[in-house]
């Protein structure tokens, strides 16, 4: 049922790794985790859980071979022209790896997603080495649960306190906090009013993006400022009205 859910629901399985220079928030997201992973430290394995079509994998360079795993197939053919790409179909909750297998694990957005959340974290755990690193990102505080989190298969929001003794259970120390979304993010509950409406005009800019380019240009600049915008509102942000946090958590 939930590969069923995530193979036709377009904005997630019709993502590309073009998907950075096409949604402001994809580019917030990810400049806020690259400048919060900055160190010099360099990973040998890493995998990215839930990667969809547009991995933050692709844009770190201090991983030499990367995994991507995704409950839906379409998404994976992205990554499939790279030899230290390795693309996976498979679930969480039953992860297709041996024991300590990666020091570096993403799971961006992913973990409202599952029902049994605990039983996916502990899967994080297991396959990852002593000291290696994971990075979230989780939509946060459930009195902001909206229709919207309905609509694209959310179970949950997250409190920071409750999701840092989860993983802790599971031997994972919280190294770092901070904001990915705040206020601004109030347009996807206005998103939620027309779901496929909004499916079909992403569609339609994914192909006026790739066959325009004096739009693409014009589009570049327009993601660009509003992109801006959105990283200035989740650093200023109170903590209590942030919309999705990011956490990284180390294994001890």
């Amino acid at each position: 049922m939930l590969k069923e859910f995530y193979e036709k629901h377009k904005n997630f399985s019709f993502r590309t790794l073009s998907e950075y220079f096409l949604s402001p928030g994809i580019q917030c997201k990810f400049d806020i985790l690259k400048d919060n992973l900055k160190n010099k430290r360099k990973f040998l394995r890493g995998i990215d859980i839930g990667s969809s079509g547009n991995s933050i994998l692709s844009f770190l360079d201090n991983i030499k071979y990367k995994s991507f795993l995704d409950i839906a197939t379409l998404p994976l053919n992205q990554y499939r022209n790279k030899d230290a790409w390795h693309p996976l179909c498979g679930d969480l909750v039953r992860l297709p790896f041996r024991e300590e297998t990666f020091d570096f694990v993403s799971a961006l957005d992913v973990l409202e997603h599952i029902k049994d959340d605990e039983l996916a974290i502990s899967e994080i755990s297991r396959i990852l080495i002593k000291n290696g690193i994971v990075v979230i990102t989780v939509p946060h505080r459930m009195k902001y649960y909206t229709n919207q989190d309905k609509i694209i298969g959310h179970y949950r929001r997250y409190e920071i306190k409750q999701i840092t003794s989860i993983f802790k259970k599971f031997s994972l120390i919280k190294i770092a906090t901070f904001g990915v979304y705040g206020r601004l993010m109030i347009i996807a509950d206005i998103q939620s009013a027309n779901p496929r409406k909004i499916e079909e005009n992403l569609i339609n800019l994914r192909r006026k993006y790739n066959s325009n380019i004096p739009f693409r240009m014009f589009w570049n600049i327009i993601v660009k400022i509003l992109s801006k915008f959105m990283k200035i509102d989740a650093k200023y942000c109170r903590k209590k009205r942030i919309r999705n946090i990011g956490l990284i958590f180390i294994k001890k």
